[in-house]
């Protein structure tokens, strides 16, 4: 799998940081995407929707750590591109594992 393209859309609230549009080899599209402020760091949630017992349930993700990996480099290397056209940096690049209502229990 090759990610062709990361579109990245900064929104700067407490905690949501950017929504992230990802391209897949040139035909698929996954929009939704968000680089968010966790107490460790920032990390990127897979797209979800809220069930009706009030859980958020992926409905979208990686099926391994490897490609999770792959994917969170190339989304944090284009959200740091962003920052730095938009004249800002981000000094310390703080990463961390999505945690666990984030992530599906596929």
């Amino acid at each position: 799998m090759k990610v062709t393209e990361v579109k990245i859309f900064s929104v700067n609230e407490e905690r949501l940081k950017a929504y992230v549009t990802i391209t897949i080899e040139a035909c698929f599209v996954v929009r939704d995407l968000k680089i968010i402020q966790g107490p460790g760091g920032l990390f990127v949630a897979m797209p979800s929707k809220k069930r009706k017992d009030g859980q958020f349930r992926d409905i979208a993700h990686p099926l391994n750590q490897e490609t999770r990996e792959k994917l969170e480099d190339q989304i944090f290397e284009a959200y740091e591109n962003e920052l730095r056209s938009m004249g800002a940096t981000l000094v310390n690049l703080k990463r961390q594992k999505a945690p666990q209502s984030y992530q599906s229990d596929d």
